[in-house]
């Protein structure tokens, strides 16, 4: 346009300086056509800029179009042919262009996984003992506080709270004597004062001893079916059976009896410190409250300067409880008199010949005095958080975590779970670097006071309980990860069973390279029954499930036949697991990581979440089929099993309809992939029975919870109207019918979706 304005201004100068009209028209017309022509040079030079600068462009568009569509093709078996991959939503299938398939992300997860970090961080974890609020649990948590933020996580946090916890007390020593008749001291039996069952109701007990087994209630009722007295007496009682310390104090409070000493036999685990058993003056600590988290806050998160309400969860025991040694147990049995004990009883203490007892075989009466001063002290926890966001559904969150604390220094106990949360952090975020775009978040959390029973992530569970279920897909937990190197089991909610085959098909046996855990498995027969088991009491991973409605998974490798001995003992150090694993704890912890990493891959991956929500069918159909089989004696009563059919058909047709629905359905609509998968999630909580307390029963869920509204408390007392007439109590029976039955529609109900899809016909 310049060049256009000179050309002008030339032209009317001309024109004034011309003296004739004549010259003035030749003039014009002469400037005019150099004007013109000026433009079209002008013109020419624009059209050829133009033109290349458009074959520039197409060219650019042309390779990046190339580029990016090549990403997403696949290689034909015709060299230099490519296919378009379909937009489909297959576990190896990316749900939208440009995300990475989940074969790689496999790949990649392998690749960045690094076995050697695990050991260094279980010696660095376990050098000491570190309860809480010790300073060397504190030092720890700050350590792995840094540990997250060096990783440039896109969160880190502490969630505190402060909880009643129960130690030794500094000024008396629990203690255990012989007494006469009239209550005299006759003998002090020397007990070590590190070792104490936490939450034992404190104070004296005294009686004669009863030798019970394991504790367990199929033990208590054979004792009751031979006449041993067992009110007023103090237990003896093995540690194992399947049965938790709290079971075993619950079960014999239950029973009348006053006390109850706890002892590691060397029929269950072994004795020989040469042979990397536990010393035979060597006790196993653990608590014996019959619940989770802060048994003073039951129901309430115990955040700072939060009222609660005076109670005390129904969990806490009211008799007194002690660990023993093998050789302070072989003296007391060593004396008792009264009926050999049943067949399969009998453990493998030296110069003990098995008797019932509760006398002794002395004639002066003497009986057993135990003393226990344990004392209550309110500790601040500290739970470390670190998360890495999905890019899609943000808040949504898969959870991975560990307990941080030990009684002692807790090779097994906290190193090996903390080594393996924090190489997953490690990896999951090395991988985010390079490229690895998570649709779901992922959490990292290590947890405070878990030896006192889950205490800090339960009370994070209490403190958020009316989101998680709309926000936790899975919790897995690692605790006690590696026990050994020979066999794995899965303890997990069946809605993350299926899962579960995926990933040994994929993860080499650490004790046979080469072999996948799977193939394994399948040699010895049944590889799911030996396998999956599940969720009990004491695991990490049951108060997310029982209490929080979320579907949970625990991990454990171990030693087929045999208990790895030195758990909750000050012999629990990293150079012992090392020995019993021959130097291959790396190893196992990277088999562990890699099994939980790829699980946790297809839930930050696939767009419909794979959980297995039609296992529950069955479970109610093991209920119906009882029901079934004592029909006679049911409608004898007046009683009617036909209302728990119905809801078990609900449930099933639910189940059925929502997977059909799913299959048949675009999942690549975001809305409705939402949809589907917030009412996939939200199954495990639909099981928490709405009909219960949380503060009186805390672990609600019907299928895996403790309680009268459960399915195994319905079907023990169902099963008596055969068994044992006389104990059935039709009233009970009849509440525990609605209690499960309701819960197990309301499930079916929610399951269907918007309430004019339910049909409830009359």
């Amino acid at each position: 346009m310049g060049v256009v304005r000179d050309s002008v201004a030339q032209v009317e100068m001309k024109l004034v300086q011309s003296g004739s009209e004549e010259g003035s028209e030749a003039g014009r017309s002469n400037d005019i056509t150099t004007l013109v022509l000026q433009r079209r040079a002008e013109r020419r030079k624009v059209t050829v800029y133009l033109t290349l600068t458009g074959l520039l462009v197409f060219t650019s568009a042309f390779l990046l179009g190339y580029v990016s569509f090549r990403g997403t093709c696949r290689p034909c078996k015709d060299e230099g042919d490519l296919v378009p991959i379909e937009d489909t939503a297959g576990p190896d299938h990316p749900p939208e262009r440009g995300t990475m398939y989940l074969g790689e992300l496999r790949d990649m997860l392998k690749k960045y996984l690094k076995e050697e970090k695990i050991e260094s961080t279980v010696r660095r974890v376990s050098r000491s003992s570190h309860p809480p609020g010790s300073s060397e649990g504190n030092a720890l948590a700050t350590e792995i506080l840094q540990t997250f933020q060096q990783l440039h996580m896109d969160h880190t946090w502490t969630d505190s709270h402060y909880a009643s916890l129960q130690f030794p007390s500094r000024t008396q020593r629990n203690a255990l004597w012989l007494v006469d008749a009239e209550g005299a001291e006759l003998e002090e039996i020397p007990l070590d004062g590190a070792d104490y069952c936490a939450y034992s109701a404190t104070g004296t007990a005294t009686g004669g001893v009863v030798y019970v087994n394991y504790a367990r209630q199929e033990d208590f009722s054979q004792l009751k079916e031979m006449g041993v007295a067992l009110n007023g007496n103090i237990a003896i009682t093995r540690v194992g059976g399947g049965v938790s310390f709290a079971e075993k104090v619950w079960l014999a409070q239950e029973a009348g009896l006053v006390g109850v000493l706890i002892y590691p036999d060397p029929a269950d685990i072994p004795q020989d410190p040469r042979r990397l058993g536990l010393h035979s003056n060597a006790a196993i600590s653990e608590h014996v409250h019959l619940g989770s988290g802060d048994p003073f806050t039951p129901g309430f998160p115990s955040f700072n300067h939060t009222q609660y309400p005076p109670t005390q969860s129904s969990g806490l025991p009211i008799i007194p409880a002690q660990p023993i040694s093998a050789n302070v147990a072989a003296k007391l049995l060593s004396q008792l008199s009264g009926v050999a004990c049943p067949r399969g009883w009998s453990g493998r203490l030296p110069y003990v010949q098995c008797v019932l007892g509760p006398e002794f075989a002395t004639s002066d009466g003497r009986q057993v005095k135990m003393a226990v001063y344990n004392s209550l002290t309110s500790v601040l926890l500290n739970n470390i958080f670190a998360s890495i966001e999905g890019k899609v559904e943000p808040d949504q969150y898969i959870i991975m975590g560990a307990q941080r604390d030990s009684w002692g220094p807790g090779a097994v106990k906290s190193g090996v779970g903390t080594a393996i949360l924090l190489e997953l952090a490690r990896t999951f975020s090395t991988m985010v670097q390079n490229g690895f775009s998570p649709r779901r978040s992922l959490l990292f959390v290590s947890w405070d006071a878990g030896d006192f029973g889950n205490v800090g992530a339960t009370e994070w569970l209490e403190g958020y309980l009316s989101m998680l279920h709309l926000k936790a897909v899975a919790y897995f937990s690692l605790d006690q990860a590696v026990m050994g190197d020979d066999a794995l089991s899965v303890y997990t909610s069946p809605l993350l069973a299926d899962l579960i085959e995926g990933a040994v098909k994929q993860v080499d046996h650490p004790k046979h390279t080469g072999q996948s855990i799977l193939s394994l498995a399948e040699a010895q027969g049944g590889w799911r029954s030996r396998i999956v088991k599940p969720l009990y009491l004491n695991s990490g991973a049951y108060s997310f499930t029982a209490f929080g409605g979320v579907p949970a998974m625990e991990i454990r490798f171990h030693e087929e036949g045999r208990v790895y001995p030195f758990v909750n003992t000050q012999m629990d150090s990293a150079s012992r697991l090392q020995e019993l694993l021959q130097g291959r704890v790396c190893v196992v912890g990277r088999a562990v990581a890699e099994l939980v990493g790829l699980m946790v891959l297809r839930l930050a991956h696939d767009q419909i979440l794979p959980l297995d929500i039609s296992h529950y069918s069955s479970t109610a159909l093991t209920l119906s089929s009882l029901l079934n089989q004592l029909s006679v004696e049911l409608q004898a009563r007046g009683l009617s099993p036909q209302w728990v059919y119905s809801a078990r058909g609900d449930y099933s047709r639910a189940a059925k309809t929502l997977q059909e629905a799913i299959k048949n359905t675009d999942i690549q609509d975001e809305r409705m992939s939402r949809l589907y998968n917030t009412r996939l999630m939200r199954v495990e909580y639909y099981f928490l029975s709405q009909y219960v307390s949380v503060v009186e029963t805390p672990f609600r869920h019907v299928l895996h919870g403790r309680g009268e509204h459960t399915l195994s408390a319905l079907t023990e007392h169902l099963s008596k109207l055969r068994s044992d007439p006389r104990q059935f109590q039709e009233a009970r029976f009849r509440r525990q019918l609605a209690l499960f039955t309701w819960t197990l529609q309301g499930a079916a109900n929610a399951l269907s979706g918007d309430v004019w899809n339910i049909e409830n016909p009359f």
